[in-house]
């Protein structure tokens, strides 16, 4: 690579393994956790839609208020420290199916195991977990994972000059539970694959938001090519690393 990485924000081994494999059809991700003989395999890469970052700032984090916030301000936003040319991007995602069976019903299993913002289509040589702004490197040991928890559930991709005005639509459907709204369940978001994601827009600043499923801690990750540009930034849920697969799986 052009620049080296420092080792207590380069993956290890098996997340280096996940990240190479998880946008690749046919990889076999490892089994699920209740049933080791059912395997977890990425059965699909879909483009979600494509995503404005103009200030070439962007921010991964939950798009929610904060948890037991009865003013429903703005969330502060984890803001990458990383810069990336201003333009727009695919948002990819990675599905996975892993069959079960529930009370004499069979499901596919299908999941979304990870999402990414394609920058560039240069091969990944290297990866390296993001810090944000506030986040000082110093304090992060080898082994250390650092990202955003959303007690939502959910992450998103956004460009930070409009995240107040991306996270709106969000503050207002809570504001509607809060005031007692026959009807709060509508956002000014637009629903993407079924509702798996939502993007907002502001078309002021012609910037974007978009939606993910993010259970729980969520791992940001900078794919970088050869010369040390970022070619791809991953977000995965921190349990997907803990799947029993692997280089020998």
């Amino acid at each position: 690579m052009g620049s080296a990485v420092d080792v207590r924000l380069a993956a290890g081994p098996k997340e280096d393994w996940f990240l190479r494999s998880v946008f690749n059809p046919g990889a076999r991700l490892g089994t699920r956790p209740d049933d080791p003989a059912t395997s977890v395999r990425v059965v699909e890469v879909t483009e979600v839609t494509r995503l404005r970052i103009p200030s070439g700032r962007l921010i991964v984090d939950s798009p929610w208020p904060e948890d037991g916030d009865r003013e429903l301000r703005t969330p502060v936003g984890r803001e990458l420290a990383e810069r990336i040319t201003p333009g727009t991007f695919r948002v990819e995602a990675a599905w996975t199916e892993a069959p079960y069976e529930f009370m004499g019903e069979h499901f596919d299993g299908r999941e979304v195991a990870a999402v990414r913002l394609c920058i560039t289509d240069d091969p990944v040589t290297g990866w390296e977990m993001a810090l944000g702004i506030d986040d000082d490197v110093e304090m992060i040991r080898p082994g250390d994972r650092i990202g955003f928890n959303s007690e939502a559930n959910e992450g998103s991709f956004a460009d930070a000059a409009a995240w107040p005005a991306l996270t709106a639509p969000f503050r207002e459907f809570w504001r509607g539970l809060r005031d007692g709204l026959q009807q709060p369940t509508l956002r000014a978001t637009e629903s993407l694959s079924d509702g798996r994601f939502e993007r907002a827009r502001d078309e002021a600043r012609g910037a974007d938001l978009v939606t993910f499923a993010a259970e729980g801690s969520c791992i940001i990750w900078l794919g970088r090519t050869e010369t040390g540009s970022i070619a791809s930034i991953v977000a995965v849920a921190y349990g997907y690393h803990s799947f029993s697969g692997g280089p020998s799986a």
